[in-house]
């Protein structure tokens, strides 16, 4: 093979100074074969074919590279040596050297961190959106500090393509319930539904992946995708440049959003900020392909977007049986329900932020929602409605000791220690009690509170003055007589009289 330089002489030879092939052949050494086959090449240098050498290694190559493979996926400790990799294929009936296994394993090391370092970075076609187009959507894990404790939040993203309009939400779990909640939200803020949704083939959204783009979707997320009228559009799994958007908005938003971590009192009170800081940075970020800021493509996309109808009912739901306490389980957590309802199958409507019992087509009761994924605390808390167990409090004691009655409003509980102090007393609270589930509660405890502002906490004196409340009818004013029917002297009240005719009569008889 010659280089370059020689190639060039050769060409200077034969083309300007008109030399003979034999004469370029006796000064160069080459055959003038050689010489013809340079000068038809023009002026690019010749190429050989690369030589290829049989190795004892050649019918061993292809399950040396899959054991190559294997031990890679595999941790530090577990792999095994290529020492011992030589051992075994000597065993299969190598009996090359040790040294050419380990060439071979060092040439595939190479090819495949070349493969890696090009793996995803391929050609791909900018991506162009019309206006209220399609929005996308992806979740994320994110830190935040929740009344004082670091939390792991799963964070629900979802930008507009065309305006590049943002929203983010966090919850605590990643559910249906959450994804449906998160949905209500974002089309409430976006101020309409865009025609296509771009998603990846989350659990809560796919139940298994087909050949092709086919996807068997979940039920309820098809119910979600129907309320809003739009088109769902699932990506090729492990391609996430088909929705680089969200991908890079998911970026972004570590550092827009939870650097440095953020601190609030309650789940709801940093959603409200992460609301707040999205439509702030719509007017500070410029869009870049279309002039002007985010939050000035998305006043024009607006109009384009299909108006948004009612929210979706985004509920799972299950079927509970109520224990004989009046008490249904949901995810170590109890929660109460209407004591004619005990030892009977409900149906329990599971919402982002709250639980609806329902049964025989009526909602039943309704409580907040708890979420605690600590594992330290036992059975679980248990959440009591006192209201649902006035029913079955017809003993004194039940109201004594029973641990829905610790959640009473004030008025009631000063009216209970009040009755308590005298004989009869503890039978009387629940009487009152009672009323409650014939009237309404705030009429029959602003009863209770004006018994116990005039000071006679007795329940005829509530019951009295519930029905002055109901019948609409206020105190009598008092009586101003003329002065001319006035008494000079006022009758005293004698209330031993009673006491001195009794004894009197004693006296008669005996």
């Amino acid at each position: 093979m010659i280089d370059v330089a020689t190639l060039s002489v050769i060409r200077r030879w034969a083309l300007r100074e008109q030399l003979s092939i034999r004469e370029i052949a006796r000064r160069t050494g080459l055959s003038r074969n050689t010489i013809r086959k340079y000068l038809r090449s023009g002026d690019q240098e010749p190429t050989y074919a690369k030589r290829a050498s049989k190795s004892r290694l050649d019918p061993f190559a292809e399950k040396l590279a899959h054991w190559l493979k294997t031990e890679a996926g595999k941790t530090r400790k577990q792999r095994r040596t290529l020492k011992q990799i030589h051992a075994e294929l000597v065993t299969l009936g190598y009996d090359g050297s040790y040294n050419r296994v380990a060439a071979f394993a060092r040439d595939w090391a190479q090819k495949r961190q070349e493969a890696k370092q090009t793996t995803g970075r391929g050609t791909f076609v900018p991506l162009v959106f019309d206006a209220g187009e399609a929005f996308q959507f992806d979740w994320s894990e994110d830190w935040a500090v929740l009344a004082g404790e670091r939390t792991k939040l799963q964070v629900a993203h979802f930008k507009l393509s065309h305006s590049r309009a943002f929203y983010v939400r966090a919850y605590l779990l990643q559910t249906h319930e959450m994804l449906f909640d998160a949905h209500n939200h974002a089309f409430r803020v976006f101020g309409g539904v865009p025609k296509r949704g771009i998603y990846d083939n989350m659990k809560t959204a796919v139940d298994k992946v087909l050949s092709g783009k086919a996807r068997d979707v979940n039920a309820r997320f098809a119910a979600m995708v129907s309320h809003y009228l739009f088109e769902v559009e699932f990506c090729n799994p492990a391609s996430g440049w088909e929705k680089g958007q969200i991908e890079k908005n998911v970026r972004d938003a570590r550092h827009r959003l939870w650097q440095p971590v953020p601190a609030f009192p309650s789940l709801d009170a940093l959603n409200a900020w992460l609301e707040e800081r999205c439509l702030a940075l719509w007017k500070e970020i410029s869009h870049g392909q279309q002039p002007g800021t985010v939050f000035d493509v998305w006043k024009l996309e607006k109009p384009t977007l299909m108006k948004v109808p009612r929210p979706f009912d985004g509920f799972i739901e299950h079927t509970k049986r109520v224990s004989p306490t009046c008490l249904v389980t949901f995810e170590r957590t109890r929660y109460s329900v209407p004591a004619s309802y005990a030892n009977r199958p409900v149906s329990l409507r599971v919402y982002a932020d709250r639980l609806v019992v329902a049964a025989e087509g009526n909602l039943v009761c309704e409580h907040k929602r708890v979420i605690d994924r600590r594992h330290d605390t036992g059975m679980g808390q248990t959440i009591y409605d006192w209201r649902h167990y006035l029913a079955v409090q017809r003993k004194p004691g039940a109201l004594r000791n029973g641990a829905p009655f610790t959640e009473l409003p004030v008025a009631f509980k000063k009216l209970q220690a009040e009755l308590l102090k005298k004989p009869g007393g503890d039978r009387e609270m629940v009487e009152v009690l009672a009323l409650v589930l014939h009237h309404e509660e705030q009429a029959v405890l602003a009863a209770v509170e004006m018994a116990l502002e005039v000071g006679v906490p007795t329940k005829m004196y509530v019951i009295n003055v519930l029905h002055r409340l109901l019948d609409g009818k206020a105190d009598p004013p008092p009586v101003d007589a003329p002065q001319a029917l006035r008494l000079t002297t006022e009758p005293q009240a004698n209330v031993t009289r009673y006491d001195d005719l009794r004894e009197e009569r004693k006296v008669r008889h005996a």
